[in-house]
């Protein structure tokens, strides 16, 4: 699944906002968090393997681990994001149990 302009745009938000690419503060972790759960509240949808490629092509990204950090981050909050959506919908359903 290619990446849509509002998450690339995203992404280049991230790369201007973080100072050290390689090493990420606990407050641009933070930040990052907040703007993938932004895109998933959103209706974006993304592939992770395309997010470290792209930070991986992007070129200031020069430190694997930084790449690394910022996929694992985006995976996790897209889960999460789905496991509660799902659990929303499971709730949401009649039971037929007399509840």
């Amino acid at each position: 699944m290619p990446l849509t302009n509002n998450v690339i745009i995203k992404l280049n938000e991230i790369t201007t906002m973080v100072e050290d690419k390689s090493k990420l503060s606990e407050s641009e972790v933070n930040e990052i968090k907040s703007i993938f759960k932004e895109l998933v509240e959103n209706g974006e949808r993304y592939d992770v393997d395309e997010i470290e490629f792209w930070f991986e092509n992007e070129g200031s990204w020069k430190t694997r681990e930084s790449r690394i950090r910022i996929a694992n981050l985006s995976n996790y909050i897209q889960d999460k994001h789905q496991q509660t959506a799902h659990l929303k919908i499971i709730s949401d359903d009649d039971c037929s149990c007399g509840h």
